[in-house]
């Protein structure tokens, strides 16, 4: 397409020349005939099957076809190519080309080809064939009877004609030949059925003695006729690939099986090696303040699955007194309000509190005020980097660490190894040409996609608590225990004479303790038990809190709206052939296609 307009001067010659070359095309079109070499048809398709027993005991099939092809007058084709399969049921049919004939019997050029488990023959050279044109194909294979699944008989399941085919024939006739070692062996069970692939529709099979025939007329293209015959089991003898191998067939899932357990294994071992790091003493014991060295953010870098910590953050500097939560007037009425703070004044306890002001105003001055935003890239990033500092200073304070599990490590070695068993016991069956291969190809990939994130997982670093970690994480385990238990508890806790003498004045401000919890609270998912805790006290003591504005009784809202807000800022981001049935079909059941033989037909 042009991009842009051609000249006015240039455009009626540019129109002319196109009309004369669209004319010119459409008349050499309309005079040339198709040249679709597989437009054509088969006026008759006659074939005998010859099917014997060799010295080995193994089923031998002769195979002459006679295909009448009715080519157009004009050149376009030089021959038919016939397609062949060279494997079924997972064993090679050692398929032979003997000749290529005329109906008098003249050799027909051929050429041979191999490519994806089918032999096609190409027959003719560079001249075209016009008309009817015979064509007398004989071919061997041998492992053409199967044992069927499923049922307690061999069987001759075979489809007579291609599925994968683009011509009509006008009439077909098959006849199959047992020689008199197999036809002592026949059941009397025959089955034919016509039709494309999947097609369950019946047809006429009839049987003289050893031989049976069938007949159809008028079969379009991708029409087909498969027949089944039951012999007495065992009746030959079947390649070693359909034979039972416990080593391709059974040993790969108990190999694979094996290394998925202890996969398995190794997660349990890098958990188990995460969880023994988290023990300091073993011992809890309840604790009322925290120190001004573990701010919430550094907190939930040591206490596993800890919630909302950026908004545990906040609400820490606000109790410090550092900032205040405040509502804009105009939204006092609204449902869902978007708290804003105001930078205070004061002592900084620990320099990550000093990071998250600086990254919450983006600003060092005091007595500023800012908006929770709703939908701002620029602050997402920089929440996202202060949730990044907590697990930084956590290692760079030494509480935590990054480690592996050796334990996990030896055994996911050894899942590697068995894994690598699984796969050259694959390509055994793969190369022998196992029936068995698809599925366990299949058990492979699946065992194969366990152990590699098996193994990304017990070869990784994974970060763990320190001894000194460990201490600090019972210690928070002890401030979520006093959140945790009943009031007149921890009032007695408080008035003891050990939780007395923690405080610089020996008395009980339980506002003031109460108050520096909440962050934790809200880190031990506990904020709402909590706010009523303290909207109670403020009650009692009648006292309104100083790190945020209006009453007491709206501590728990506004706990929620404050969490809600902080989420919605921080994680906002800028927009940006057919197949052969392993079931008998002799006594019912099969279909169409469902057989070895087929292959494919067309034009060359």
């Amino acid at each position: 397409m042009f991009r842009r307009s051609l000249p006015r001067y240039l455009a009626l010659p540019v129109a002319a020349v196109a009309l004369m070359f669209t004319a010119s095309g459409t008349a050499a079109s309309a005079a040339e005939p198709r040249t679709d070499v597989d437009d054509f048809a088969f006026s008759s398709w006659d074939a005998k099957y010859e099917v014997g027993i060799d010295s080995d005991g193994r089923a031998t099939l002769h195979v002459e076809e006679t295909r009448v092809a009715e080519f157009p007058e004009f050149d376009q084709n030089r021959g038919i190519v016939a397609g062949y399969p060279d494997s079924y049921q997972g064993a090679g049919l050692g398929t032979t080309i003997i000749s290529v004939r005329d109906e008098n019997g003249d050799d027909v050029p051929y050429e041979i080809e191999e490519d994806d488990g089918l032999v096609y023959v190409l027959t003719g050279d560079d001249a075209y064939v016009h008309g009817s044109t015979t064509y007398v194909i004989e071919y061997e294979m041998r492992d053409v009877i199967i044992a069927a699944e499923g049922t307690e008989v061999d069987e001759f399941y075979w489809d007579l004609l291609p599925l994968d085919s683009t011509q009509d024939i006008g009439e077909f006739q098959a006849e199959i030949i047992f020689d008199g070692a197999l036809a002592a062996h026949l059941t009397g069970d025959s089955s034919c059925y016509q039709g494309p692939q999947g097609s369950t529709d019946t047809c006429d099979l009839r049987q003289d003695a050893d031989a049976f025939t069938v007949s159809a007329k008028d079969l379009a293209a991708g029409e087909g006729v498969t027949v089944a015959i039951a012999l007495e089991p065992g009746t030959v003898t079947q390649p070693s690939a359909r034979r039972p191998n416990p080593a391709t067939d059974v040993l790969p899932y108990a190999v694979g099986g094996g290394a998925v357990l202890l996969s398995i294994g190794g997660w349990f071992a890098t958990s188990a090696m995460i969880r023994s790091r988290r023990r300091g003493t073993g011992i809890v014991v309840a604790q009322y303040d925290v120190p001004d060295s573990m701010p919430p953010l550094l907190a939930s870098a040591i206490v596993p699955k800890t919630k909302n910590s950026l908004t545990a953050q906040i609400v820490h500097l606000a109790v410090r007194g550092l900032l205040r939560l405040e509502d804009l007037p105009e939204e006092a009425t609204k449902k869902t309000r978007r708290p804003r703070l105001r930078r205070l004044d004061g002592p900084i306890p620990d320099p990550l509190d000093e990071k998250a002001l600086k990254a919450l105003f983006n600003n060092t001055e005091t007595d500023i005020v800012m908006k929770m935003p709703k939908n701002s890239a620029a602050f997402a990033k920089r929440m996202v980097g202060l949730l990044k500092a907590g697990p930084k200073a956590a290692e760079e304070r030494g509480l935590t660490v990054r480690a592996r599990s050796r334990a996990a490590q030896i055994i996911q070695i050894v899942s590697l190894l068995a894994l690598a068993v699984m796969i050259g016991l694959l390509f055994w069956g793969l190369i022998s040409g196992r029936a068995s291969a698809g599925p366990v190809f299949l058990a492979t990939l699946l065992c194969a996609i366990l152990v590699i994130i098996s193994s990304v997982v017990a070869f990784k670093k994974h970060t763990v608590l320190t001894p000194e970690g460990a201490l600090q994480l019972e210690y928070l385990e002890g401030v979520r225990e006093f959140i945790r238990v009943a009031e007149a508890d921890r009032l007695r806790m408080l008035q003891s004479y050990s939780g007395a003498e923690r405080r610089s004045d020996g008395s009980v401000d339980v506002i003031h303790v109460y108050e520096r919890l909440l962050p934790y609270a809200i880190l031990f998912g506990q904020e709402n038990e909590w706010g009523e805790v303290l909207e109670v006290t403020y009650a009692r003591e009648q006292q309104s809190p100083g790190w945020i504005d209006g009453s007491a009784a709206g501590i728990v809202i506004r706990m929620s709206a404050l969490t809600a807000a902080t989420h919605s800022s921080s994680t906002y981001s800028a927009p940006s052939t057919g197949s052969s049935s392993s079931f008998g079909g002799s006594s019912g059941g099969g279909f169409s296609g469902g057989g070895g033989g087929g292959g494919f037909s067309g034009g060359r």
